[in-house]
């Protein structure tokens, strides 16, 4: 028999509703089975799709799961944003002063700063520079010549990101993707900005075919990349979805040891879903 959820869609990484990255938020999902769940994401056809559950550890606040309409994720970042938001919006209360997200990826911690939802950066499943002939793909698949790239890294944190530095913003905003030499890799593209108050330009090509136009774990393995290899400052912002007509914004802050990515998140749509 049909049940209904609680259902709510926000607009991630903007201070402006409709530019952002919106997600799709089921709460109390636990009733949905897998199969119901990857339906549902393929339904709404949004770059990811999240599932509020009760956490699995007394560590956490809340579990959570991630679905692309293609594939199941262990951690993402604007979901990550996205679904704390809802949550909260729906009442949560936290249990300290960070909030902690149950996940693949293990525990998030989420910290709310000035309007904002800060998650700390994952450890990097992979990092250090491409191969070559991985290298030689990605600019192949983008246009590029290899002697326009300043430098290239795995920033892996889940998703399976690959991440090219150009020193050349326009050269970056002008990039046409073939998504068949590609053929599914994830790749990121990041520039210096020379618009004031934003530092960096970043892109995402997505393994799905598409330009994803706000992407936090993408930013969460660049700002690791970056600031450990101090290309950029302890704090920075970055803007992402530009070449979409999108006006995202993510925020970068290091804390010691720890990063921290944020951004601004907007209820759009608050309801229910029968499933």
């Amino acid at each position: 028999m049909p049940r209904s959820f609680a259902f709510a869609q926000v607009d991630v990484f903007t201070d402006t509703p409709t530019c952002g990255n919106p997600l799709a938020v089921v709460h109390g999902a636990a009733a949905l089975c897998d199969t119901q769940m990857a339906q549902l994401a393929h339904w709404t056809n949004l770059s990811e799709t999240s599932f509020l559950l009760p956490p699995s550890t007394p560590e956490a606040d809340y579990g959570l799961r991630i679905f692309t309409p293609t594939q199941e994720l262990p951690f993402a970042g604007h979901p990550t944003l996205g679904s704390c938001h809802a949550w909260l919006t729906a009442g949560g209360q936290p249990k300290g002063h960070d909030i902690v997200q149950d996940c693949a990826a293990g525990l998030i911690r989420i910290r709310p700063d000035a309007q904002k939802l800060f998650f700390t950066a994952p450890p990097l499943l992979r990092s250090g520079p491409l191969a070559q002939d991985l290298v030689a793909r990605a600019c192949a698949g983008l246009g590029l010549d290899t002697a326009e790239l300043a430098a290239s890294a795995w920033v892996d944190n889940g998703p399976g990101w690959a991440a090219l530095l150009l020193n050349d913003h326009s050269r970056a905003m002008a990039l046409t993707p073939d998504y068949a030499i590609l053929n599914g890799m994830r790749i990121g593209i990041v520039a210096p900005s020379p618009e004031a108050g934003i530092d960096f330009e970043v892109r995402g090509f997505s393994a799905g075919g598409f330009e994803d136009p706000v992407t936090g774990s993408l930013n969460a393995g660049i700002a690791q990349w970056l600031i450990s290899a101090d290309i950029a400052p302890t704090q920075y912002v970055a803007a992402q979805g530009t070449a979409l007509g999108r006006k995202g914004r993510v925020h970068v802050v290091q804390e010691g040891r720890e990063i921290w990515v944020g951004g601004a998140v907007q209820s759009c749509i608050e309801g229910t879903i029968t499933l």
